[in-house]
């Protein structure tokens, strides 16, 4: 009997060593910090490539934007302004980001430093801007932001 509990012990425990590495091999889920701060690089590096379908992917249907101007803007306006030409930027440097869960939205403040042009005007500078995400058919898309020049 005692040869038996050995050997039961030992295969509990290679079973458990077992268990233990396909555990810790599983690929972990990104958090949705790191998952709506992805989507803020995506968003600007596909307004530097003027990419409308990519925006189209990261903005919700009833997404609101502020510019620095205090403009409201819709989704289909931003998008027109975007693929007319009308927006264009040129390079940008993202600064840094925080992310704040509020319910069951994601608040990100940032900010980026860019080369842009706005209705044939230079609009270059440093924005800080928050966009507040909200989870939509299990995917994260922006419903609000708000954008202010840094002077």
């Amino acid at each position: 009997m005692n040869k038996f509990a050995g050997t039961i012990l030992l295969v509990c425990a290679c079973a458990g060593l077992a268990l233990g590495q396909a555990q810790a091999q599983a690929p972990k889920a990104p958090s949705t910090a790191e998952s709506v701060k992805q989507l803020e690089k995506d968003w600007l590096e596909a307004e530097k490539a003027g990419d409308s379908d990519k925006l189209n992917q990261i903005l919700a249907d009833d997404w609101v934007g502020i510019g620095p101007e205090g403009k409201a803007e819709t989704k289909q306006e931003f998008l027109a302004s975007l693929k007319s030409g009308q927006m264009k930027m040129d390079s940008f440097d993202m600064g840094s980001m925080q992310v704040k869960m509020v319910g069951g939205a994601a608040v990100v403040q940032g900010s980026d430093t860019e080369k842009s042009t706005s209705n044939g005007k230079d609009s270059s500078g440093k924005y800080v801007w928050m966009d507040v995400f909200a989870k939509r058919d299990g995917k994260w898309m922006a419903v609000r932001s708000q954008t202010a020049l840094v002077k």
